[in-house]
This record gives structure tokens, C-alpha cells and sequence, in this order.
């Protein structure tokens, strides 16, 4: 096992989080504690500590691919989610873009579900360890829908 490599992976996928979180902590305390939201919207603590174990697991089984197959389709198609991944926070909370959002969720988590699909062709562990991450994105996406439809003007506002 090479330590070095699979602490890259991880890393790399925990700075999309970071990323992430330039445009939550003002919006979150601001515009996004303002919109109406579903009943079963979990506390804001809980996306922290929820996020980071995903984006390890993430990591660990994208190392796990690309030590078993290098950079291929998978790999490809696990990249192209992260970016997916990345777009949807600044698209939410910097944008304010609740539709847009909700859009860009539903690709995210098909390109999930592809990745896994060719993950178990390659190791299936990775592919166990996206399936927190796809139930997750899952459970976003129906609470992007629900935050949307309770919303309907909040897409429209530019800097509230």
C-alpha cells in the first residue's frame, strides 16, 4: 500500500470540501438561514463532519482504482463527479441558483451511480465505499428539490 499516494487522494478530495466552505459560511448564517426548508432538514453541524467522512472515503476508493486499473474510464468518470461535486456548492449558496443546483445534483449523482457500476468492475471495496457518498448526494438532492419548491423566488435573488 503506498501511504503517500492514498493520502494525495484523500487530500484532493477533502480541498473540494474546502473549496465548498468559502461560499457556505457566509451564506449559511445569512441568505440560506432565511429560506423555508423541509421538515426533515438535519441540523447544519451535521454537514461538516458528515462531508469530510465522504470525501475520505471518496479518496480511499479512488486510490483503490487507480492502484488497480491506473487512469481509465472509472477513473475518469470518478473525476468528472468530484468536479460535478465541486460546482454544486458555489451553484447553492454563492449563486443562489436552488434550481440550477437541483440540476446539477441530479448529474451528480447519475455520474455517482456510474462511477460505482464501474468501480465494482475494478475493485469492489471502492465501489462499497461510494455508496455512503450516492446515498448522501441522494438524501441532498431531495433536499435541494424540497429548499426549491418551499423557495420559489429565492433563485431569483442576487446578493439578500
Amino acid at each position: 500500500m503506498d501511504w503517500i499516494l492514498l493520502f494525495i487522494f484523500v487530500v484532493v478530495c477533502e480541498a473540494v470540501g474546502v473549496s465548498g466552505s468559502f461560499f457556505t459560511v457566509r451564506a449559511i448564517p445569512g441568505w440560506y438561514a432565511k429560506l423555508k426548508k423541509p421538515s426533515f432538514n438535519p441540523p447544519n453541524w451535521i454537514f461538516g463532519p458528515v462531508w469530510t467522512i465522504l470525501y475520505a472515503l471518496q479518496g480511499i476508493a479512488a486510490y483503490f482504482v487507480f492502484q488497480s486499473n491506473g487512469i481509465g474510464t472509472a477513473f475518469d468518470v470518478f473525476v468528472v463527479q468530484l468536479a460535478l461535486n465541486a460546482v454544486w456548492t458555489p451553484l447553492f449558496f454563492g449563486a443562489k441558483r436552488l434550481g440550477a443546483a437541483l440540476a446539477e445534483l441530479i448529474a451528480l449523482l447519475l455520474c455517482i451511480i456510474a462511477a460505482i457500476i464501474l468501480f465494482f468492475g475494478i475493485n469492489t471495496l471502492a465501489a462499497w465505499l461510494m455508496v455512503p457518498y450516492m446515498l448522501w448526494v441522494a438524501f441532498a438532492t431531495i433536499l435541494n428539490y424540497e429548499t426549491w419548491r418551499l423557495n420559489p423566488a429565492a433563485s431569483a435573488r442576487k446578493n439578500s
